[in-house]
């Protein structure tokens, strides 16, 4: 029987690995590669689609048109049973559970992301690690320059036209320049917004952006980006956000309803489930890329931690968790597969960086090439040079081309094909004092407190006086959307910062059929207003 050798992830590191793999066995081994999606995402290209520059489809190539003579499965993956050699993955419609067996196992799933340390960061950012997050981004801005241009309301205006971005690195810095050239080109069609309105913000938390780069390029970007009228707050961290609120490590409070969360690499909850060693929340392998104390398991990419010398201590010892890395990494992978395949030696990762670029928006860029350093628009050229060259497939690279030639003769377009809906089930942060909603406003939610305590205030039906009581845990509010009422009776603030439970009334009513002890719950409470329970939809109070 052939040797059967499974990749994990359809990345950077897995796609080069399984093509390099399968180029190197030949017909000697099955390869077989597993990804949730089946196709490979251009990450360097994620802040050009959030920005409209290049569209959605052109930064993705299908792994089956990559990867010739490799058996590609679309499927999530669960657990890894190193002892039988099996890999147990979810696949198909209905999610059915398939073991996966393998000789060889190479591990390159990246690394996903954790907020949850900032209250409310995770439930209110925008973040840019996948395509989705990417399209999302520039629809949500677009959605922003249009409530802008007709709100009559100074502050609702005030935080549509504040955009922020978390993180100084290479993905903070391009899309917030990425954004802000989106924000420009687009303003010539909302005469009602005055640039001068417009507030776009970069935070990070060390006390300079691009630390991997030279400071003398970091120099420079921080001047072009600043001259391009984005506020760059150094040694400035987050210290919580809301749907409308941005608060700092320094206290300061920003109205925006736009943030970016480019930090908080975090392993992934299926890598970290498989209890393999790690170190930094990345899995520890030696330097020939073999996971520490496992014969036939490998690792690259963002989620290996990889040596670049002996006794590996500083951040510099290692391998950065880049694309130039990882295609360099996935050649040694194979090498190494097909030597332990055949009883032979393995070879040891050794690779200096050629050097390290990033766009900065409005034609403008920053390149260290071999130690040395480019500035300005030959940098930004350099930068989309390199990165067309590596993308998979001449037929892809002649799409972005396209992309790029038309975006640089024509206008940006500012058509919203999908405003973002929110999730029907969401947790929401308040901070103390933020109101929730007020008497008159639209139902939109049933709401239970998780956390902090809310008031409520309303007229007393007796006396016409306004009444407060507060609700704290476990408790609920907004019952009268439930009822079918169209507006609120109440206003609720949060009494301190809070987190709480959204719920559609869709969903509400899904769960009270479902769900006997949820629907007995509510009976006598809905019983006692007077409604009939369950409600007959499209019936209640107006």
């Amino acid at each position: 029987m052939a040797t059967r050798v499974v990749v994990l992830g359809g990345g950077f590191g897995g796609m080069y690995a399984a093509r390099a793999l399968k180029r190197k066995l030949g017909n000697t081994a099955e390869v077989e590669l597993i990804n949730a999606e089946n196709y490979f995402v251009f990450q360097p290209l994620l802040p050009e689609v959030g920005a409209g520059s290049i569209t959605p489809g052109h930064a993705v190539s299908p792994l089956r048109f990559l990867l010739k003579g490799v058996m590609v499965r679309k499927a999530l993956i669960d657990s890894v049973d190193f002892d039988r050699r099996l890999i147990t993955v979810f696949q198909g419609i209905q999610r059915m559970p398939v073991e996966v067996p393998y000789d060889h196992l190479v591990i390159a799933l990246g690394q996903g992301t954790d907020l949850s340390r900032m209250p409310g960061l995770e439930e209110h950012s925008l973040k840019m690690k996948t395509l989705e997050d990417a399209r999302r981004l520039r629809e949500h801005v677009i959605q922003q320059l249009e409530h802008a241009s007709v709100t009559p309301l100074p502050e609702t205006r005030r935080g549509a036209l504040t955009f922020t971005v978390i993180g100084g690195g290479f993905s903070g810095v391009e899309t917030v320049g990425e954004m802000k050239e989106l924000i420009d080109r687009s303003l010539p069609y909302y005469p009602e917004i005055d640039p001068s309105e417009v507030r776009v913000l970069l935070l990070e938390f060390a006390p300079r952006i691009l630390n991997e780069m030279p400071e003398g390029l970091a120099a420079y970007a921080t001047d072009h980006l600043t001259r391009h009228g984005i506020d760059l707050r150094l040694k400035t961290g987050v210290a919580s956000a809301t749907a409308r609120q941005l608060v700092t490590s320094d206290g300061e409070v920003i109205d925006t309803r736009t943030v970016v969360a480019t930090i908080g690499n975090a392993p992934l909850p299926v890598v970290k489930r498989m209890g393999l060693p790690s170190e930094h929340g990345r899995v520890s392998v030696d330097r020939t890329l073999r996971v520490k104390g496992r014969d036939n398991i490998w690792a690259l990419g963002d989620c290996a931690l990889i040596p670049l010398k002996e006794n590996a201590t500083d951040r510099f010892d290692f391998a950065p968790p880049t694309a130039q890395f990882a295609v360099r990494e996935a050649k040694l992978i194979a090498q190494n597969v097909n030597a332990a395949i055949r009883g032979k030696p393995v070879k040891t990762f050794a690779y200096e960086s050629r050097g390290s670029l990033a766009s900065l928006g409005a034609k403008r860029g920053v390149a260290d090439v071999f130690g040395k350093e480019i500035t300005g628009v030959p940098a930004w050229l350099l930068w989309r040079s390199y990165y067309l060259a590596l993308l998979p497939g001449m037929g892809t690279r002649i799409k972005v081309l396209l992309n790029w030639v038309l975006d640089g003769l024509g206008a940006r377009s500012v058509v919203q094909i999908k405003a973002y809906s929110k999730p029907p089930l969401r947790y929401v942060y308040y901070r103390a004092g933020d109101i929730i909603y007020r008497a008159g406003d639209r139902s939109d939610g049933f709401f239970t407190v998780v956390s902090g305590s809310v008031e409520m205030e309303r007229p007393d039906d007796e006396t016409g006086k306004m009444t407060t009581r507060i609700i704290g845990p476990g408790g609920h509010f907004g019952e009268r959307l439930i009822l079918g009422a169209t507006r609120r009776k109440t206003t609720v603030r949060a009494a301190e910062d809070t987190k709480v439970l959204v719920m559609n009334r869709q969903e509400f009513m899904m769960l009270a059929e479902g769900f006997s002890a949820f629907r007995d719950y509510f009976k006598p409470y809905m019983e006692k207003r007077g409604a009939t329970w369950p409600p007959d939809e499209g019936t209640g109070p107006r």
